[in-house]
């Protein structure tokens, strides 16, 4: 077969991420509709806002927050306070809420979740790793021969004294992470090859139930890789095949996106990575 010379481009490359790769698992419809379609009008990627993913938005904007303070400073200011600023940002329609009284409820979880980081903090306050990202988000080749990059911010890089790394995800929900799930898999990746460090220790942070963090066993790097790259092909052949077919006709994944194509959806802003969001 005859080789090429030709270089990688990142312009054309099929980029996936968490996200994207979750999203196409759930329903190759909604994958697109997320991922791909753009409105005709604004020429942005649509999504939409509820009350769940505006109540990750606020709790894990606070932390990230912390992540750029030396240590000794992270909890000078009460997460609380932090909390509301970053509240205003999905405060009503803005997060999807259906009237006050689901506001409140979701609202009160999120300064549960923050009070108990506040009284518990652990690794918040030891020294932690920030993956440069050159203004976007950090992102490696994961196959260059086939154009596709793996992309992604992963919550928490704390440093550990023998300069190794420990990853943390921190969890909004209520439920736990499925046994399937890809994201261990994806932020080991990330981390492996956003930056210079071992990773030691990988663990989750359910901040609904938990006080401190749940370790999670380290997957091998080889077969972490060959499960992502496995799902990043099916997306790419999709594209090439514009095929997105939701496999239930309509599932409760695709369904308030394509409301949002029927015209029933409201605008309420666009997102930092331009995207228009709608509430339905």
């Amino acid at each position: 077969m005859e080789m090429t010379n030709q270089k990688p481009d990142k312009f054309r490359a099929v980029w996936v991420s968490h996200s994207s790769i979750a999203d196409f698992l759930r329903c190759p419809r909604t994958y697109y509709l997320r991922n791909v379609y753009k409105d005709p009008k604004t020429n942005h990627k649509i999504t939409v806002m509820s009350p769940p993913l505006a109540l990750g938005q606020a709790v894990h904007e606070v932390i990230e927050s912390l992540s750029y303070l030396p240590a000794q400073e992270r909890m000078l200011i009460k997460l609380s306070k932090r909390f509301e600023t970053a509240w205003q940002k999905v405060s009503g329609e803005m997060g999807g809420f259906k009237d006050k009284k689901e506001e409140i409820e979701y609202k009160n979880r999120g300064l549960v979740m923050l009070d108990r980081i506040q009284k518990n903090p652990g690794p918040i306050l030891r020294k932690a790793v920030k993956i440069r990202a050159d203004g976007g988000l950090p992102y490696f080749w994961l196959s260059e021969e086939e154009n596709i990059i793996l992309c992604g911010k992963i919550d928490w890089l704390e440093y550990l004294p023998d300069d190794s790394v420990h990853i943390i995800d921190f969890k909004t929900g209520k439920n736990d992470e499925e046994a399937e799930s890809l994201q261990l898999l994806i932020y080991l990746l990330l981390a492996v090859n956003t930056q210079r460090r071992l990773v030691s220790k990988a663990s989750y942070w359910y901040l609904d139930r938990d006080n401190s963090i749940i370790e999670k066993v380290l997957p091998e790097l080889s077969l972490a890789k060959e499960q992502v790259l496995k799902v990043a092909r099916r997306i790419k052949l999709a594209r090439q095949m514009d095929h997105f077919k939701c496999p239930k006709e309509g599932c409760f994944a695709c369904r308030p996106l394509e409301k949002v194509l029927k015209g029933e959806g409201k605008k309420v802003g666009v997102s930092e990575y331009n995207q228009d969001i709608y509430v339905v």
